[in-house]
């Protein structure tokens, strides 16, 4: 993650959770009052985004200091301790719940990213991410993605092109819509195109695009597909589908599956801040 856009997002997060002053932790300790707790995962699953913890307590109080006792990727079980942290206590719960809100959705797409690779169980194909993210939480979202061992698609509308059915409906064909982009554009810019039929396979093979997705296909319908399309050509399966449904999708010639709901329908992983005494 880009340390600077992450610590710039981190005080915007923090500034909305505290807004004047934490009042409970304030009223209750003073400035010197000094603990540690323990950042403890009460469910088993893979960690993305300890980072958070260190970035989040350098904005708040550079006293407090950050003992990581796993690393992003590592799979943990229910107890496993993932971080001490020691020193004014107001700084330390003051900056819990940001803390705790980033790490557990992000351990949670890590963990369910992992989970995915695992049951498609075909090292032939990549699994990656889509733009379904949560705004405002993309950069973390997609960090996590690839610690949970997938890809990331494109991050915006700004660096790559990818024409969909509504671009293709307004413009009136494939063709004619890559021969727009590729008038104005430079070689340097990918090209993805979505797919439904065989014609438009053909179409936008003929067309001379970089990647075709195979949208909303079944696994039947991509194993037919994609013997059309010549190898230099990246092909992507997307739409609708699901982690029960993700291993039919295993050998049938795809390059990439790309999967909305890594983040848009992800549960997050239970994580908690205890005190240690």
């Amino acid at each position: 993650m880009n340390q600077l856009k992450l610590r710039q997002q981190l005080q915007a997060f923090l500034l909305e959770d505290i807004g004047e002053k934490d009042m409970t932790s304030q009223t209750i300790f003073s400035p010197n009052h000094q603990g540690e707790g323990l950042f403890i995962a009460k469910e088993s699953g893979v960690i993305a985004g300890l980072t958070i913890i260190e970035e989040t307590y350098r904005l708040l109080d550079s006293k407090v200091k950050i003992q990581d006792q796993v690393r992003d990727g590592d799979l943990v079980e229910k107890g496993d301790v993932l971080a001490k942290v020691s020193g004014p206590v107001t700084s330390i719960l003051t900056g819990e719940r940001v803390i705790l809100n980033l790490l557990q959705r992000m351990s949670g797409i890590a963990t369910l990213t992992k989970k995915s690779i695992t049951a498609l169980n075909d090292s032939s194909i990549d699994i990656c991410d889509t733009r379904k993210t949560t705004p405002g939480l993309r950069m973390f979202e997609k960090y996590a993605v690839t610690v949970g061992g997938g890809k990331n698609h494109r991050f915006g509308l700004y660096d790559a092109v990818m024409i969909k059915d509504n671009h293709i409906a307004f413009c009136g064909s494939i063709t004619d819509a890559v021969k727009r982009v590729k008038e104005q554009l430079g070689h340097m810019v990918k090209v993805e195109v979505e797919t439904e039929t065989k014609e438009d396979v053909l179409e936008a093979v003929k067309a001379g695009v970089d990647v075709i997705m195979f949208d909303n296909c079944t696994p039947q319908q991509v194993k037919e597909f994609a013997p059309y399309v010549p190898e230099h050509i990246v092909t992507e399966a997307s739409g609708g589908i699901t982690l029960e449904s993700l291993p039919t999708y295993a050998h049938t010639g795809v390059d990439v599956i790309s999967l909305g709901y890594l983040t848009h329908s992800v549960s997050a992983l239970d994580i908690s801040l205890v005190v240690n005494l």
